[in-house]
């Protein structure tokens, strides 16, 4: 399975304290898994933008982390920069780089911020692809009237309301989260003071005004120098050479050139390429030219042959000993279905087709991956569950207390082997629940898997109800095995339920019969 990499770019008001960004920095790299691959500070802007990337757990942790050290050490009512901002932390996008799909990194940018409402007290906005309404899609619409016109709108108007958190601005102000395509900060300074030539140029060049369809770009002075400063949210269908030679020919209908230019941040290698492709007429070549690109192909094949295979959970059931068993299978189906399950809602989410359901969707996600891990965790613990009966028979047995002590160590190792398939079983059924949801209202090129799921769910369910009865065989009369069993059987009568409900989906929506015959 390829290793899932996400990037983070987080964006803090503060360049002319080194020692705050140092901080910041040792914050992130203090997260196992994470790697900072640049830093970039502009003294006139007061802003310090990072790069950092790794796995989604860590990065999502290592980008509270920042979030939490920023807002101790950096206080927006001290702080000037010709950058607008609105945060300590003022942005914070995730953005899919390997293996990762845009829907989760949408639930990264979702989970972070409700952590940073929650822990942090601080105020929190979506945008982008995470945004939770339309007119918050755009990162310079939240921060219109920046910290100080926020920080009193925000007690007057409910428009301007946090998606989460406090409706009250700290020192540490607000932070916006999200998730989006890779974005190139490109910035073109002129030879000249006038930063109205450059205000003139952004209007021109960006969307908002008629210009380039994926540009959002402003008028600044910037050492002196006036800059016309842009986001490039799509460089392949708004290329930076021709954004260039647009800024030149407006540039010189007003008397300026371009002074020169720079690239805040990182920039995708295909950015670069299609410029010297554009600029240097290069017809015909191609990425596989690329010697950079070659020998890194390379070696990613050399490392992955290195690499021994590990046995996974199938060779270990195969292998023929007593555990993993039947318990640990049902847990493993069971994280198979909820995975299922989040795939839909997944593909369901975005779509302007099942907008009303959007909302819904998101809350199965959310609840199916919790799920997932529960059930992953317990194939280990139904197998620990197996392995304590064992090592209860083994204890000694000399004596009548010995005896005794063994029996009793039996007696209770078995209630535990019985209570935790009883678990799975639950979690099985809130699977199967959430299938059901997701067949009447996902996305109908879809409905065979959340079927899928359901009948996964459901082979789950009663794989981990055998296994609870065959433990607590010839002990349903002692009070607790009656009511574990009890408790089964009203979980039973609720899966006939759930399980109806998806059979009167799948056949209403498309015609499907889940059943044989």
């Amino acid at each position: 399975m390829p290793v899932k990499i996400v990037e983070c770019i987080p964006n803090f008001s503060e360049a002319r304290r080194p020692q705050v960004v140092d901080q910041i920095i040792a914050a992130v790299q203090a997260v196992p898994g994470v790697g900072v691959l640049d830093r970039h500070s502009d003294l006139d802007h007061n802003r310090t933008v990072l790069t950092f990337v790794g796995e989604p757990a860590p990065v999502e942790e290592a980008a509270f982390a920042a979030i939490a050290k920023a807002a101790e050490l950096i206080d927006l009512n001290q702080h000037q920069g010709q950058h607008p901002r609105i945060g300590a932390t003022d942005v914070v996008p995730f953005v899919p780089i390997s293996g990762m799909t845009m829907v989760e990194c949408v639930e990264m940018a979702r989970r972070l911020g409700k952590r940073v409402a929650d822990n942090l007290g601080i105020p929190v906005y979506f945008y982008e692809e995470a945004a939770q309404r339309p007119e918050r899609r755009n990162l310079e619409d939240i921060r219109r009237g920046e910290y100080e016109g926020l920080k009193q709108a925000v007690l007057e108007d409910p428009a301007r309301a946090p998606d989460l958190g406090p409706a009250q601005l700290g020192s540490a102000g607000a932070t916006v989260i999200g998730a989006r395509e890779a974005l190139i900060a490109y910035n073109i300074y002129l030879n000249t003071p006038d930063v109205s030539i450059a205000e003139k140029i952004a209007r021109r060049v960006r969307n908002s005004s008629g210009g380039f369809r994926y540009v959002k770009a402003m008028g600044v002075l910037v050492g002196g120098l006036a800059q016309v400063s842009m986001n490039l949210t799509n460089f392949r269908r708004s290329p930076m050479a021709q954004i260039t030679e647009t800024v030149r020919r407006e540039a010189a209908r007003y008397g300026a050139s371009i002074h020169h230019s720079e690239i805040v941040g990182l920039v995708p290698n295909q950015a670069l390429v299609n410029a010297a492709r554009w600029y240097l007429q290069l017809d015909g070549f191609e990425n596989e030219q690329l010697l950079d690109s070659r020998l890194f192909s390379w070696q990613s094949e050399q490392v992955s042959a290195a690499k021994p295979e590990q046995a996974d959970f199938l060779d270990q059931v195969a292998e023929g000993t007593p555990s993993p068993g039947g318990g640990s299978a049902a847990a493993h189906s069971g994280a198979l279905a909820a995975a299922l399950v989040a795939m839909v809602a997944r593909l369901t989410v975005g779509k302007p087709k099942y907008a009303e359901a959007e909302a819904e969707a998101w809350q199965v996600i959310a609840r199916a991956e919790e799920l997932r891990k529960v059930l992953s965790a317990a194939i280990d613990l139904d197998a620990q569950a197996f392995d304590g009966i064992l090592q209860a028979r083994r204890l000694p047995k000399t004596d009548e207390a010995q005896q005794q002590a063994r029996t009793d160590a039996i007696y209770q190792a078995t209630l535990h082997a019985a209570r935790v398939p009883l678990e799975t079983a639950g979690e099985c059924l809130s699977v199967l629940r959430l299938a059901a949801r997701m067949a009447e209202i996902g996305n109908l090129n879809a409905i065979s898997d959340a079927g899928a799921g359901a009948q996964l769910a459901l082979a789950a369910f009663r794989s981990a109800a055998l296994n609870v009865r065959i433990n607590l065989l010839g002990l349903e009369a002692d009070p607790e095995p009656a009511r574990m069993l009890a408790q089964l059987a009203e979980l039973e009568g609720r899966v006939a339920l759930a399980l109806q409900a998806v059979d009167e989906a799948l056949l209403k929506r498309a015609g499907l019969r889940a059943k044989l015959g």
